[in-house]
């Protein structure tokens, strides 16, 4: 029997997880919350430039490295603490030339939280390379510690609408579907424009969340059946999916 992974990541960038789910033997539902536009203004540009100066330098996704890379080569920036919310974010980071890259084992907001380079904080410069909107809790929380932070949004999430052969897709389905939950604005986004057949069907589907607050989400909108995975890169998640499938 097939079944299937739905994916909320932007559009363009769902390869690596089909590919992982190609490995499980699952086919993969895109459903796409928004595009992608990198920012390439002499505002962008000046904000980012004073988040690099900082002595520790926080960056939020792989994309938001790529973006910042983009403006302004990272290997050449003069050596300091560097910071990223995970893995693949750190690994991002590597490609760009940049090596001591720390990352959390737990792969969250909390856990970038307890960094030990964010510990004490009060009266010194952070820099957090990342997109508006995302992950609040950090920059209220460094903020809240005495840091100040210095944000440069090098790349924005523009809403798209699902796209039509995704939808019918997700309606087509007719074996076990396991969504991937690794951001919670995306499935209130992806909640709010599907039409009401469409959306049932979402809701019915097992979940494997990339963290304990996305869990609690999951539930909250009504989804029966969520597992916790490890953290969000394609190969941990898979492995929950699959074992909610019966595929494990």
């Amino acid at each position: 029997m097939q079944w299937y992974v739905i994916s909320l990541r932007p559009r363009g960038m769902h390869g690596a997880m089909r590919q992982a789910a190609a490995r499980h033997g699952a086919g993969l539902v895109e459903l796409s919350p928004w595009a992608i536009r990198r920012r390439d203004d002499a505002d962008t540009r000046a904000s980012l430039a004073r988040a690099l100066a900082a002595p520790r330098v926080l960056f939020t996704s792989p994309v938001a490295v790529r973006a910042a890379d983009a403006l302004q080569p990272l290997a050449s920036v003069a050596a300091h603490e560097w910071l990223a919310v995970g893995a693949g974010t750190a690994a991002a980071l590597r490609r760009a030339g940049v090596e001591n890259v720390q990352a959390p084992g737990r792969m969250d907001s909390e856990g970038v939280l307890a960094l030990p380079a964010l510990q004490q904080v009060a009266g010194s410069d952070v820099g957090l390379v990342t997109a508006p909107d995302g992950r609040g809790v950090i920059p209220a929380t460094l903020q809240a510690c005495g840091a100040r932070v210095l944000q440069a949004d090098v790349y924005v999430r523009e809403p798209v609408a699902p796209d039509p052969d995704s939808v019918a897709a997700l309606l087509a389905l007719q074996g076990p579907a396991v969504l991937l939950l690794t951001s919670g604005a995306a499935l209130e986004h992806v909640l709010g424009l599907l039409p009401p057949a469409a959306r049932a069907r979402l809701l019915a589907c097992h979940v494997a969340a990339a963290s304990d607050r996305l869990v609690e989400l999951a539930r909250s909108h009504g989804f029966k059946s969520v597992a916790r995975a490890a953290d969000p890169r394609p190969a941990p998640m898979l492995a929950v999916a699959a074992g909610l499938a019966g595929f494990g």
